[in-house]
């Protein structure tokens, strides 16, 4: 094949003739890399000198350290040995709870809790005498008697994971309960009024920017510790999302339907019902499930800050090393996480099939 304008259309010509391409009506212009080269030396910098900075270089060299005690190359890794503690001690999950009888209030041996039963324990201690003026330390053996409940733990965990439940139902119905008339206040094609959308839209951007976490604290100087602190602070974050999404929705539905039904002189309300809402439902139903399941994860860390649920459980007893304890919370959050998932799941397909 012959070239056009010294090009080879058989094998690529490594110079390009630009003069000669845009002579011949190619849509073609030269380009100098200076300019990028120099942003991505520029950026490349900054990345380096911010993964230093947030501690990620450190990490990666623990990271390596650690994969390299693994196979026999290197020292022992803090890392492993961590991770290997964790495992030890926090499996299998500790379902069971004991109690010394000494320390429990009118302790009633003929009247024990269901299914628990007494115990007798050797535990070793120090103990500390005066011998000659001089003080002298010797290991002794304690006997205690412990009440022990086979189940009492696990529980207290399902008691604990309940009322996170509670706290993240309620924070989802608060959500939509205020969520929604944002949203419709929100969607240009119902409210014409332009300051009125402003204004609705400004209180989303509001309640979305705060974090659930910041706003507990700020519920719980209000209202104290407990379970109210943490459905405010989901109901108030999660109103947000729900008004930004339905407005949203509303604005993209297809204008055919509502055109038609207005045009044949139905009201605002029914135009919204019978065209409007249709379009919108399932997107709406999924956007409370998503809720719904996030206000369950984000219950479990409000408690850290005293709004309520598991999370001051788990908090302890991470501090406290007691990782079989810790087990047992993570492996509850976990089941009902899925569980609910699946429910949300079914009674949404059963709801849009209807």
């Amino acid at each position: 094949m012959a070239s056009t304008h010294g090009l080879s259309g058989d094998q690529p010509n490594k110079s390009v003739d630009f003069d000669a391409m845009k002579q011949a009506g190619w849509p073609v212009r030269r380009r100098s890399l200076i300019p990028t080269l120099l942003a991505t030396i520029l950026i490349s910098s900054a990345l380096v000198y911010s993964f230093g900075r947030v501690g990620l270089s450190s990490a990666a060299g623990e990271t390596v350290q650690a994969i390299l005690s693994m196979v026999g190359l290197g020292e022992s890794s803090q890392v492993v040995e961590a991770t290997t503690r964790f495992f030890d001690q926090g499996w299998p999950p500790v379902i069971s709870s004991e109690q010394e009888t000494s320390r429990i209030e009118k302790f009633n041996r003929e009247d024990l809790p269901w299914l628990s039963h007494i115990e007798t324990r050797e535990v070793p201690s120090i103990s500390v005498e005066f011998v000659d003026g001089t003080v002298v330390e010797r290991e002794v053996t304690e006997t205690k008697e412990v009440l022990v409940k086979p189940v009492g733990y696990l529980q207290r965990v399902a008691w604990l994971m309940w009322e996170t439940l509670e706290i993240a139902l309620w924070g989802t119905i608060m959500a939509i309960a205020c969520g929604f008339p944002l949203g419709m206040l929100g969607a240009k094609r119902i409210c014409r009024v332009g300051p009125l959308v402003l204004l609705a839209r400004s209180v989303c951007s509001l309640s979305r920017a705060i974090p659930e976490l910041i706003s507990a604290l700020f519920f719980v100087l209000l209202f104290g510790f407990g379970p109210a602190a943490g459905v405010l602070a989901l109901g108030l974050h999660s109103a947000g999302f729900l008004g930004k999404f339905f407005a949203d929705d509303i604005d993209n539905t297809k204008p055919g339907p509502s055109d038609a039904l207005a045009c044949s002189g139905v009201g605002r309300f029914g135009v919204f019902l019978h065209a409007l809402l249709p379009q919108v439902l399932p997107q709406y139903l999924a956007y409370i499930q998503y809720i719904l399941e996030r206000n369950v994860r984000a219950a479990t860390v409000l408690g850290i800050v005293g709004a309520g649920g598991i999370g001051v459980e788990l908090m302890g007893k991470w501090h406290n090393f007691q990782f079989g304890h810790a087990t047992t919370v993570l492996i509850a959050i976990f089941l009902t996480v899925v569980i609910l998932e699946a429910i949300s799941q079914t009674l949404r397909m059963r709801w849009i099939q209807d």
